[in-house]
């Protein structure tokens, strides 16, 4: 049996419409079963609460539950590295924070590349950090702080979570901004740096204030500036870092959702838009508040922006204190 080519043709070009329109009707069913998102640290912390808490909500939009999978470890690169190296179909994304922005600087062995490795979905928020010290400490301001360590170069130290932990990135800044010196003292985690703050073994922390609000008002750690321009509702007496002279100085945790690289612009902002609606429930905002955060809404383009901005900046901070945590 023969055809003639035009009957050739037409076959050829009803197989490419229907190749074309399979990845339109599949974008169009989307989710059609739960939705896995990584989180690379462990149940109950910070960035669980706040994933938990804000896709519960876009399962209600999309139709479909999700289910958070915890990788932690080696300072997000485990659960990362498993996101990034997922199948780009919308069914696994990864919930990004602050290491989303430094990693590639601070590691020199990551299989993956965290600037070309996802799809931004969306900013969720952000929550601004705190410099403080202990309540025996001569520092009443964030400026005895800086005058101090301006004239004593060898005297202050600061801890941190870790190398490359948010508060270290955001030490770091202050001592930019403020033109002074302190040695860092990193920690396997948050709990034993506060330990030794409130046993006056080291000068300052930068930190998130959820993790230090109760001794705060407990009148053991004295709060000495917001390192942001718009304060902080769990603190919302505490000045700003540019309210003491230190510029327009910006240090936060933030999070986000991205998928992996080559997931459906359909799919992404399908996504997008559940977020969107997620972050506009007034439960929501008001439980973000809570944890001394505020949602921030945006397209996938904007968080990408933010993200870019914000791996440049700490980009040049790692490199000029020669950082490396592996």
């Amino acid at each position: 049996m023969t055809y003639s080519p035009w009957r050739i043709a037409s076959r050829l070009a009803a197989v490419a419409c229907m190749a074309i329109a399979l990845p339109a009707f599949a974008a169009g069913q989307y989710p059609d079963r739960p939705i896995t998102i990584v989180v690379p640290y462990s149940p109950g912390g910070g960035v669980d609460i706040v994933t938990r808490l804000v896709t519960s909500h876009m399962s209600e939009a999309l139709g479909q539950p999700f289910v958070v999978d915890n990788r932690p470890g080696a300072g997000t690169n485990i659960g990362m590295s498993y996101a990034a190296h997922a199948k780009p179909d919308g069914y696994t994304l990864y919930t990004a924070s602050n290491t989303l922005a430094t990693n590639k600087a601070l590691y020199s062995k990551l299989n993956f590349d965290p600037a070309t490795a996802f799809a931004p979905v969306g900013k969720i928020g952000e929550a601004p950090l705190v410099v403080v010290v202990n309540e025996d400490s001569p520092f009443k301001t964030l400026k005895d702080l800086v005058d101090y360590g301006r004239k004593h170069p060898k005297d202050l130290t600061f801890g941190t979570a870790g190398v490359g932990s948010s508060g270290h990135m955001a030490s770091e800044l202050l001592l930019r901004s403020g033109h002074f010196k302190a040695l860092h003292v990193p920690y396997k985690g948050g709990a034993p740096a506060i330990t030794d703050l409130l046993g006056g073994r080291i000068s300052f922390m930068a930190i998130n204030p959820l993790e230090v609000i109760s001794h705060i008002k407990a009148g053991k750690l004295r709060a000495l500036a917001v390192l942001n321009t718009d304060g902080t509702p769990l603190l919302p007496d505490l000045p700003t870092a540019k309210a003491q002279g230190l510029g327009d100085l910006e240090a936060t945790v933030w999070w986000g959702i991205v998928a992996p690289a080559g997931t459906p612009a359909a799919v992404v902002q399908k996504l997008n838009a559940s977020l969107d609606a997620a972050l506009k429930n007034a439960d929501v905002q008001a439980r973000l508040a809570q944890l001394g955060a505020k949602e921030q809404p945006g397209t996938p383009a904007q968080f990408q922006a933010f993200v870019s901005r914000e791996r440049d900046k700490l980009t040049q901070v790692i490199k000029e204190a020669h950082i490396k945590a592996d």
